[in-house]
């Protein structure tokens, strides 16, 4: 009986670890985006993580003996929207709006994923995931009004939150096309493959901006921040999630998915030192209420199946 509550404890840390690690990558994006180019941050990103991951994915290496045609291609849409184009929006996005403002249009991600579902996968729509989505929508809208500035700034703050909005809309469809590759296939592998094979994409436009960039400018701050971004928000959270979710109830990962915005919300503040503001509690208690909703969800839909 001890064991069992031990193994449950940890499984319970290592979801609330990697929903914080997960959380980390929007204040840390601002660091890496504020510090060098965006397809040089990008291919660091990728380039770290597929090198951590490699040595968990290399035990999983003989499920690439049965890989169809159709996993090969949901694993280079996974590189191509789940890595190529999150990183890429994430940090323009990232560049033109605080960290706050940029945790709270993250903190969408549960809806978005879920008005995918519900569109392109025949998910049936419910009351909780309709609500959801329109709080969602709200808080974003609520926090982007109430944060005046003249037309310039509004307008620029207005397109970066879009970009971000767009990294979200690629993190969903990860989600999902990685949901229905981690049925028959260690979702740690899944990781990795589609880390290695979008560093092809990157490589182009990371050595076209390094032309520009000096490097000796960087500062360790920024160095330790990029290699976070790499070994830490995509490696070491997906391990962390996928290692915890593989011994859990599905409705029990549910609750640990409110622990991301709150993560990147507080390490805003902490790492950017960005002024707190009401409008910002506002805006994130509005998405926040979403992410619950659909947190409840999960959980109702994991009791009745």
């Amino acid at each position: 009986m001890a064991g069992k509550e031990k193994q449950s404890s940890l499984t319970r840390t290592r979801l609330a670890l990697g929903m914080a690690v997960f959380g980390s990558a929007t204040p840390v994006s601002k660091i890496v985006t504020g510090a060098m180019p965006v397809f040089v941050g990008s291919a660091l990103r990728v380039g770290l993580g597929a090198l951590v991951l490699a040595p968990f994915a290399w035990s999983a290496r003989g499920q690439l003996e049965s890989f169809t045609r159709r996993d090969w291609l949901l694993v280079c849409l996974i590189a191509l929207f789940g890595m190529f184009g999150f990183s890429a929006l994430m940090l323009y996005g990232m560049k033109m709006v605080s960290g706050v403002v940029g945790a709270i249009v993250m903190s969408t991600a549960p809806a978005v994923t879920a008005a995918a579902s519900m569109l392109f996968f025949g998910d049936s729509p419910t009351w909780r995931k309709l609500t959801a989505i329109a709080l969602a929508v709200a808080g974003v809208l609520l926090l982007q009004f109430g944060q005046g500035g003249d037309g310039s700034n509004a307008s620029e703050m207005w397109l970066g939150a879009a970009l971000v909005f767009a990294a979200v809309c690629c993190e969903a469809s990860y989600t999902l096309l990685g949901k229905r590759m981690s049925e028959h296939v260690d979702p740690v592998l899944v990781a990795f493959l589609a880390s290695a094979l979008s560093i092809p994409l990157f490589l182009p436009f990371a050595i076209w901006q390094w032309q520009d960039f000096d490097a000796a400018s960087v500062g360790a701050g920024a160095w330790a921040a990029a290699i976070w971004y790499g070994a830490g928000t995509l490696s070491l959270g997906t391990w962390l999630w996928y290692s915890g979710l593989a011994k859990a109830e599905g409705a029990v990962a549910a609750a640990f998915m409110g622990v991301m915005p709150v993560s990147a919300l507080l390490l805003s503040y902490l790492l950017l030192g960005e002024e707190f503001r009401l409008m910002h509690l506002a805006g994130f208690g509005t998405v926040f209420a979403g992410v619950l909703l659909m947190s409840w969800e999960h959980a109702r839909m994991e009791k009745s199946g």
